[in-house]
């Protein structure tokens, strides 16, 4: 690798108080806080390492990294629109976690504890292996690693252990799982590595241990733990038919883990290279029409206005080969190949544009939010309305329109076919709303409202009060049907008492 590529660069944030009060944690260095000593040091010594081969038991081994491991309980509120009013309606997700220091800081999976859509989450309860419960807090949550941090109690003194021994980690290798399947506390299963560095398609971020120890529902977060007693992985997911174990499960390896980690209880910034695009694999017809091996390169399909890719002169139709002297290829793809250099790293690209090599060198940009993301994608076609970001959800407009709309970026704007377009578009309507009875469907354009020009949900927002502080009960919006003439459109406002 060029030596002017940097790893991820985690940046100062706003939530370093997190450490305030607290003890040293030993994620980086291994040395535990005050003079606690990890469940799985000296694990050789006291002879609860199995000897080399097939393990007569994992019983002296399971003992010693148990009270490490947690289970973890969350109480989640959603409030949704019945016909008598608003009603909350709650819910509860489990998984598991485990400690890795002595004043309690816990590690578990961004999706045991960050609630999908509009749920709000209440409350987090962790429960030790003797029973004893405490309420954590949420110190931070990555949702592109699948990574969480929960901290309880700093007043006591909690069993603890160290992340590492991924580097060692071999195929074939035993490893057992210690989490909360189904609710059912403290079980351990048995397996071996099934491969170090598998890609599932689940995220562009990550390289997967596969093990064939029982990993289900409600492991998500646990250790995946070696031989000698090293937690080499953190149960994530499982590829199943049946929704059962079926012996292909995955946990993120350590050593990639740990950075993350100690960024997110600094309260660091996790910053991520990209590109903007969007990208294919050259499968064997792309190859076949382009000359070169299948699997060499991904070929972009299209290019995000002033972001990186564009302002180095990449264009669609280009073929990335390698980043950096890095060859492009299914396992080692652009995403990820990118995600890990830092931000604003000038590096060398090669791609193939009209059959002919060339090189250009770009400086990385940094990745938006896994939200920011999603609210550039947009697909008017798509017959069930997408997940409502709360991020850009607005109350007033959903509960008085009976709508959701979505400001339109240029990445949407190609989508609804022209680049042109200027409003808001609608990515959700109610059709007892009277904007639904009125024919406003999913995909429409908004382009004003009483007769100013909405580009953003607050302007739409302003016009719906002033029609409410003006005594009016509907408000006129001309809209763009995208593909029939353009209409003015009167909407009754819903009475939100």
């Amino acid at each position: 690798m060029n030596k002017d590529v940097k790893p991820v660069r985690y940046s100062y944030g706003i939530t370093a108080a997190l450490l305030a009060g607290g003890a040293a944690v030993s994620l980086m260095t291994g040395f535990p806080a005050g003079a606690q000593v990890a469940q799985n040091e000296n694990l050789e010594i006291s002879g609860a390492v199995p000897a080399a081969g097939a393990p007569s038991s994992f019983a002296d081994l399971t003992e010693a990294l148990m009270p490490a491991v947690v289970n973890i309980s969350t109480r989640q509120s959603l409030t949704v629109q019945g016909r008598s009013g608003d009603v909350t309606r709650e819910g509860q997700s489990l998984g598991s976690g485990f400690l890795v220091s002595a004043d309690g800081y816990i590690i578990t999976n961004s999706h045991v504890v960050r609630p999908d859509g509009r749920a709000v989450l209440e409350e987090v309860t962790v429960q030790l292996s003797d029973g004893t419960e405490y309420e954590a807090e949420l110190v931070g949550a990555d949702p592109d690693s699948d990574l969480a941090v929960l901290e309880i109690n700093r007043n006591a003194v909690f069993p603890f252990v160290n992340l590492g021994g991924t580097s060692e980690a071999r195929v074939g290798d035993w490893v057992i799982a210690i989490g909360n399947p189904y609710g059912l506390d403290g079980t351990v299963t048995a397996g071996i590595i099934s491969a170090t560095q598998r890609t599932t398609g689940r995220g562009a971020f990550s390289r997967y241990i596969q093990t064939d120890a029982s990993i289900n529902s409600g492991n998500s977060g646990g250790p995946l733990f070696d031989m000698r007693g090293n937690v080499i992985g953190i149960n994530s997911n499982i590829i199943s038919p049946t929704g059962g174990n079926v012996g292909i499960g995955f946990a993120i390896p350590a050593n990639i883990a740990e950075p993350i980690v100690t960024a997110l209880i600094n309260g660091d910034d996790i910053e991520r290279g990209y590109l903007g695009v969007q990208i294919n694999p050259v499968d064997e017809d792309f190859a076949d029409a382009l000359g070169i091996p299948e699997n060499s390169g991904e070929i972009i399909q299209a290019v995000l206005p002033g972001e990186a890719a564009e302002q180095a002169g990449l264009q669609a139709g280009d073929v990335v080969v390698s980043v950096n002297g890095q060859a492009v290829t299914r396992d080692d793809n652009l995403s990820y190949i990118i995600s890990n250099i830092a931000p604003g790293t000038r590096v060398p690209v090669e791609f193939i544009r009209d059959g002919e090599r060339d090189n250009v060198t770009l400086t990385v940009g940094r990745r938006p939010s896994r939200e920011e993301l999603e609210a550039q994608r947009f697909n008017p076609d798509q017959e069930e309305p997408e997940p409502p970001q709360p991020e850009t959800e607005s109350a007033i407009i959903e509960d008085v329109l009976g709508m959701r709309v979505r400001e339109i970026s240029p990445m949407i704007a190609r989508q609804l076919g022209d680049e042109d377009y200027q409003g808001l578009v609608i990515i959700a309507v109610d059709g007892n709303a009277d904007a639904g009875r009125k024919g406003l469907t999913r995909g429409m354009i908004i382009e004003t409202a009483n007769y100013q020009p909405v580009l953003t949900q607050a302007d739409l927002e302003e016009q719906v009060r002033a029609a409410q502080e003006e005594g009016r009960d509907a408000i006129l919006m001309r809209v763009n049907p995208r593909n029939r003439p353009t209409q003015i459109v009167a909407i009754r406002l819903r009475d939100q008492e």
